[in-house]
């Protein structure tokens, strides 16, 4: 019973910060996208509008759930509730620094992908149990692309991992002790970031929810509770892969300092986590949306080419060298 009470308290203690960072990051980019457009953004709800996430997440907490007459209920109800938990569910292996890990596995790199994998599946839930021609398409286009893009994001990662030999996260930062892997490698990197934005659907390549063409996406027919959960799960699904990029390629936590007794590698990762945070705002305030044809075939014919040529030159390299 007691260990189970001490799994539920790590568990607050990982969840409570992180749905507190996603509502503060939706501040953030609101702010970033005002800047870039010379207008002011939230600037009324507490000071310079800091209290405007909280009061957007009452907002949503507090409106009625509507359910379409059509749909399916149990499913249109569980594809919220299953893409925030999957999404939640994925930070238990990351290493905030060599201390600070929820459950530091031995193939957190396999449990990592699968979560990103499984995420696919709430929106298809949504898509058709909405009953909704508009929420089916998003749904299908967001199926395709995530699928598409997870091929080159396995690939691109088998490179790190032929290299490190090793699936624990932790111990591919301490492998970039002496040089990061964006040095070596880093036209991955290149393809790694435009593939991890095509995975959480975000700008330029926001085709589920297309506002032109598909209203909102596979979410048009949810409000209050459900949209509230999609949005958590969409936000924390963009910062988890932006920590899966920092511990792949810029090091985690490294350089690891202590000062005045206090290990810095968690400020080290939450710095590099920002600018890239800052990069994923950046291409939806200055970057035209892409066609769709355009978003696939720069996945399966560019990327996928790309990487597996990437996967060959360093499985020759590593067995000559290494």
């Amino acid at each position: 019973m007691t260990f189970i009470l001490l799994l539920l308290l790590k568990g607050l203690i990982l969840i409570l910060p992180l749905l507190l960072a996603v509502a503060f990051f939706t501040l953030l980019e609101r702010k970033i996208l005002a800047a870039v457009q010379a207008r002011r953004g939230p600037n009324v709800v507490g000071f310079l509008g800091l209290l405007q996430p909280l009061v957007d997440g009452v907002k949503l907490i507090l409106k009625e759930s509507v359910f379409p007459t059509e749909a399916n209920k149990a499913l249109f109800f569980l594809a919220p509730v299953s893409t925030l938990l999957i999404s939640l569910m994925a930070w238990l292996v990351i290493p905030f620094s060599d201390s600070v890990v929820f459950a530091d596995i031995n193939v957190g790199v396999f449990y990592l992908f699968a979560c990103s994998s499984l995420g696919v599946y709430g929106i298809i839930m949504s898509g058709w149990s909405s009953n909704s021609r508009y929420a089916l398409l998003g749904a299908l286009r967001s199926a395709a692309q995530m699928v598409s893009y997870e091929v080159s994001i396995g690939l691109i990662m088998l490179n790190i991992l032929l290299v490190v030999g090793s699936l624990n996260l932790s111990e591919i930062v301490l492998f970039q002790e002496y040089v990061w892997f964006i040095v070596p490698f880093f036209p991955l990197f290149l393809m790694f970031f435009i593939s991890i934005v095509a995975e959480t659907n975000r700008a330029p390549f926001d085709l589920p929810e297309a506002e032109g063409e598909l209203v909102a996406g596979y979410n048009v027919e949810y409000s209050g509770v459900g949209f509230a959960f999609f949005f958590i799960g969409e936000y924390s699904s963009i910062m988890l892969m932006s920590g899966f990029t920092c511990i792949l390629f810029l090091g985690g936590w490294l350089p690891h300092i202590v000062i005045f007794g206090y290990d810095c590698g968690i400020l080290f990762f939450t710095f590099k986590l920002l600018l890239l945070l800052f990069l994923f705002v950046g291409l939806r305030a200055i970057l035209p949306r892409y066609r769709y044809d355009s978003l696939m075939q720069l996945g399966w014919k560019v990327f996928l080419p790309l990487s597996l040529a990437m996967v060959i030159f360093t499985s020759c390299f590593v067995f000559v060298f290494m």
